[in-house]
């Protein structure tokens, strides 16, 4: 005689192969995973820590127009491109002083991308090692 589901003679116990198929589903997932892991790169950045003085900040603005003002003195007008008098400027300050501070170049919201760059270049003629935009 056949018994029904709901007697003791009927309890199928503990099930092994759901378990062992719930854990190979668990191993494949975080083996998956590990292959989709970020490697650390380094980012070669220079961070602002403790100097041995103050350091100036020299700021160089650019009118709408394309002039060029060093610490609010017009070094530069705008058919100037290759900006002599910036490059002197920042020439003379290395050579009286002994500057190596940074420089902060600040255009106007109008300004031409091509005066940005004039001005760029001729901070990198004059020896300028850091640049910063604001």
């Amino acid at each position: 005689m056949a018994s029904s589901p709901g007697t003791q003679d009927g309890d199928i116990g503990f099930q092994i192969a759901p378990m062992v198929d719930v854990v190979f589903v668990l191993m494949l997932f975080f083996m998956a995973c590990a292959g989709w892991q970020m490697k650390a790169r380094e980012l070669n950045a220079s961070l602002p820590g403790t100097g041995v003085g103050p350091t100036t900040v020299v700021v160089i603005d650019i009118a709408s127009d394309g002039r060029v003002l060093l610490n609010d003195q017009p070094l530069g007008e705008s058919s100037d491109h290759q900006l002599a008098g910036l490059r002197d400027w920042f020439k003379n300050a290395r050579e009286r002083f002994g500057i190596d501070d940074r420089v902060v170049i600040r255009p106007a919201a109008a300004t031409r991308q091509e005066r940005i760059i004039d001005v760029l270049n001729a901070t990198t003629a004059a020896g300028v090692g850091k640049v910063s935009f604001l």
